[in-house]
């Protein structure tokens, strides 16, 4: 692995928790590491430098004590350790795990400063220590070797952290973007049921609100007509509940079970859409004027279907007994042009039809319109309400 020196702060969490395992086999390795450099002078320094030896175990023991507040302190603490390793050579194992662990914080000049200090100290103990056949310059060799090794040794440990933290940082990244693509799908999914429903239902409900409304208004049906008028509205009713299921057919689609619903309506569909508004007494001016050379895209005939029958249901509500002008434009290269236009009011005395309305329907329409690439405008001209809607062939 290339190890390489950084400048730049390095994440608090690269480093691994240490627990009583961690410590304990590390003060091992640092026991067998002393062990092999205070035993080539023990028994000399024991017979002839006696105070060279108890300053050796003192600094020593505490050089093992204060390694373990590496991690608080990491610079300073391998510092005072490396200058107590000049005396000691038994500190030689603290200093070398206090050295690599500045070093895997990885920032250059930490690991120059103590490498630094680790070396002088390092050539400091092998002058002064009773050391048989003592040759400098191997002395010095080997000390430079060794406190490379350590040094580079704790870059790689570095390095290799911070690619494994970066490595687990992006799984839980990535953990967390797929929860919110999740909720965003959830979210997205719950909208494009909530606009269907809405389109569908709205427009059956609105016929079976003003059926009621006008056989509650007329107190001169005989019985014959005030049972066409009540299975009309048992018609529409019907009808609401069969494009409900279909809607939430449709919207299943990962449903194992057998498809029930119908197909979902196209441009095609309009033509029976307006037939059907005129049979129920809707004055409806229809239009078409779409080059059919090519057929219209399933889901541009779809919004533009949602589209006309949104603007028929809004004339239900809002203006009950008006003339409603539908016009149609366009073809493969311009798009769809859709304009809807009605009277505020067809003569002062009429009213309302008394359907409730949340005013979400052309909400709804235009989110539907824009998602589709198009734009839906609503607008009055004198005493007209026009709708108007562009969408292009293909989103």
């Amino acid at each position: 692995m290339l190890v390489t020196l950084s400048a730049v702060e390095p994440r608090p969490d690269t480093q691994p928790e240490l627990t009583w395992v961690s410590h304990a086999w590390r003060y091992a390795v640092c026991l067998v590491f002393s062990a092999a450099i205070w035993q080539t002078v023990a028994r000399a320094e024991w017979q002839d430098h006696r105070l060279l030896f108890m300053a050796e175990v003192v600094l020593g023991l505490a050089a093992f004590v204060l390694v373990y507040f590496r991690r608080r302190a990491p610079v300073r603490v391998a510092m005072l350790i490396a200058a107590m390793s000049a005396l000691s050579g038994i500190a030689a194992g603290p200093a070398t795990l206090a050295a690599v662990s500045v070093a895997t914080r990885r920032r250059w000049r930490e690991v120059v400063l103590v490498g630094s200090a680790n070396f002088a100290a390092a050539q400091t103990w092998t002058t002064i220590a009773p050391i048989e056949d003592n040759d400098f310059l191997v002395t010095t060799l080997v000390n430079l070797a060794v406190n490379t090794g350590m040094m580079g040794w704790g870059l790689y440990i570095g390095s290799r952290r911070e690619l494994l933290w970066n490595l687990r940082n992006r799984a839980e990244r990535a953990e967390l973007e797929q929860e919110l693509r999740l909720t965003q799908a959830r979210s997205t999914e719950r909208a494009r049921i909530a606009g269907e429903m809405h389109d569908v239902v709205a427009h059956r409900i609105t016929q079976v609100s003003m059926q009621a409304g006008a056989l509650a208004f007329r107190d001169d049906l005989d019985g014959d007509r005030l049972r066409e008028g009540l299975g009309q509205i048992q018609r529409q009713a019907n009808d609401a509940l069969h494009e409900l299921r279909d809607v939430l057919g449709v919207l299943r689609e990962d449903d194992a079970s057998p498809p029930t619903a119908r197909p979902q309506p196209t441009y095609d569909d309009i033509d029976a859409l307006v037939d059907e508004a005129r049979s129920l007494g809707l004055d409806v001016d229809w239009a078409d004027h779409v080059d059919r050379d090519v057929p219209v895209p399933p889901a541009t005939g779809r919004t533009v279907y949602r589209i006309v029958q949104e603007g028929i249901t809004n004339v239900r509500k809002h203006a009950p007994g008006a003339e409603v002008a539908i016009r149609s434009s366009g073809g493969a290269r311009g798009g769809i042009t859709v304009v809807i236009s009605n009277p505020l009011r067809d003569r002062p005395g009429d009213r309302p039809s008394g359907a409730p309305g949340a005013g979400l329907g052309l909400v709804g329409l235009r989110e539907r319109t824009e998602l589709r690439g198009g734009r839906l405008h609503q607008r009055t001209v004198g005493s007209r309400f026009v709708l108007e809607a562009w969408l292009p062939w293909t989103a």
